[in-house]
Parts: C-alpha cells; structure tokens; sequence
C-alpha cells in the first residue's frame, strides 16, 4: 500500500501540471508550474533524498520560475487570445511526438541502456544500498552516470524559456 502522503504529493504534482497546461492565463500556468515544483520536492524529501528537494526548491521553484515570471512581466501578457490556436498547438505536439521518437530511437540504436556502469568511484560505498550524502560523491554521479538525464533536464528548460518568450511576444499586426 502506498504511503498516503506520496498519493496526496503525487495528486497535488499532478493537479498543478494539469492547472499548468490547460491554464490561459500565462501567470496562473507559471503559479501551477511553482506548485507542481514543489510537490516534487516534496516526493524527494519523502524518499530522504534532502539534498535533491533543497535544490529542487531553490533552484526550479525559486531562481528558474522568477525568471519566467520576470519574462511574462516583461512581455506583458494582459490580452489573452479570443480563441485558442489548435493548429499551433497541434503541429507544435508533432513537433514534439518527431522528436520524441527521434531521441527514443537514438538512444535504443546507441546501446546505451545495455552499457554496465564503470568502476565505483573510490568515495562512493561498494553497497548499493548505503546512501551516500556526499557532495562530491553526487557531483561525480551527475556528471558520469547521470550525464544524459542531466542534459535533457537542461534542454527541457531551455525549450520551455523559448515556449515562454514566443507565447508571450505581441502578435504582428496585419497592416
């Protein structure tokens, strides 16, 4: 049976994507996008993984999301549009399922998922199930085993700051 604040986190993560993505107010999407942040940290303080919910706080919650509200601020988005664009929004999921399936197919076709690790680091316990607190020991796991998800995490953001700058950038007038 699951523990019953994993099901609450999980539902709130879950509602607040769900506020995230079906809001049309850009700074409501942004408030749902802090929410769902910090259910997730909250996942990771559940699974003792404090080092992991601290960074999620101060670093997507905190430093990343001011600087998406600071971009909406900017860009002023007051005039929400009249109808939604499906046809943007539906080439814009074919962009998005073309280059899923193309990162899915490089990474069946790079073996990647079949490579077995190296050797364990010398600061790191031969346990696999110790956890190890150490800062360097988890920098060292970031940047050799983890590489690829941290990459993606990176991309992930960057795609997502685009998102926000061409949602709220003013329309051309037709003149």
């Amino acid at each position: 049976m699951p523990d019953p604040l994993f099901v609450f986190f999980a539902a709130l993560t879950l509602g607040a994507a769900g506020l995230l993505v079906l809001s049309r107010n850009a700074v409501t999407s942004a408030m749902g996008m802090i929410l769902a942040l910090v259910g997730i940290a909250a996942e990771f303080f559940l699974l003792d993984a404090y080092f992991l919910g601290v960074l999620q706080v101060l670093v997507y919650a905190g430093a990343v999301m001011v600087l998406f509200l600071f971009i909406i601020m900017l860009l002023n988005t007051d005039k929400p549009e009249t109808k939604y664009p499906w046809m943007k929004a539906a080439g814009g999921l074919a962009v998005f399922l073309f280059l899923s399936a193309g990162v899915i197919a490089l990474i069946l076709h790079s073996g990647a998922l079949n490579k077995v690790a190296g050797p364990t680091p010398p600061e790191l316990s031969n346990n696999p199930a110790e956890f190890s607190t150490a800062a360097k020991a988890f920098g060292r796991l970031l940047y050799t085993k983890y590489m690829l998800p941290l990459q993606m995490a990176g991309l992930l953001l960057l795609l997502a700051l685009v998102g926000v700058v061409n949602l709220s950038k003013d329309a051309k007038p037709n003149a």
